[in-house]
């Protein structure tokens, strides 16, 4: 339900309250009753008290549901927050990782085709997917493979990506939690 469709119904209802409060106030002073202890006298007092209390009620749920969303759009905010500045430091380490995995292919004179099929291997990717990622027949991928695996000197895939990732280390916290773990 849109904000203000939900506005709208507690402003509804609260003057359905409202009126059901004023209607049993000023029917009981028209009525005049000479005894408060009649069952009409008494079925107007519960009618305006349950109006009042609906009414109490309902206020403190709006108040509560206002509060409650207050507090997750705060931390919503925070979250995105957090998640854009871990975003721009991830981006800033995989771009030094790209610069260097290219800088590296480079080295090993690959083609602008052997660099493609190399990275979409060190992603992880199968010669069938890289075959329909790129256009080419899945023989053609296998081939550019063999190829990359021959200039870098490397047997496979396998270490192809531990040439790259071998070095790559967790922070020592995090690698001080893993040995003793293990």
């Amino acid at each position: 339900m849109d904000p203000d469709n939900a506005r709208n119904l507690r402003l509804a209802l609260a003057g359905v309250l409202i009126l059901l409060v004023a209607n049993g106030a000023v029917n009981l002073t028209l009525d005049a009753p000479h005894s408060w202890l009649t069952p009409h006298v008494l079925f107007e007092l519960f009618s305006v008290v349950l109006a009042v209390g609906g009414a109490a009620f309902l206020w403190v749920g709006w108040w509560k549901t206002a509060q409650t969303v207050g507090a997750v759009r705060r931390s919503l905010e925070d979250r995105r927050t957090e998640r854009d500045a871990w975003r721009e430091s991830a981006r800033r380490a995989l771009e030094g990782l790209g610069e260097a995995v290219s800088l590296q292919f480079r080295e090993w004179e690959l083609t602008p085709a052997e660099r493609e099929i190399a990275l979409l291997l060190l992603k992880g990717y199968s010669h069938k997917r890289i075959a329909e990622m790129t256009g080419r027949r899945e023989r053609t991928v296998r081939q550019h493979a063999v190829v990359v695996y021959q200039k870098s000197g490397l047997s496979g895939r396998a270490e192809l990506a531990a040439f790259f990732l071998e070095d790559l280390l967790l922070p020592e916290d995090d690698r001080q939690h893993l040995n003793s773990i293990s």
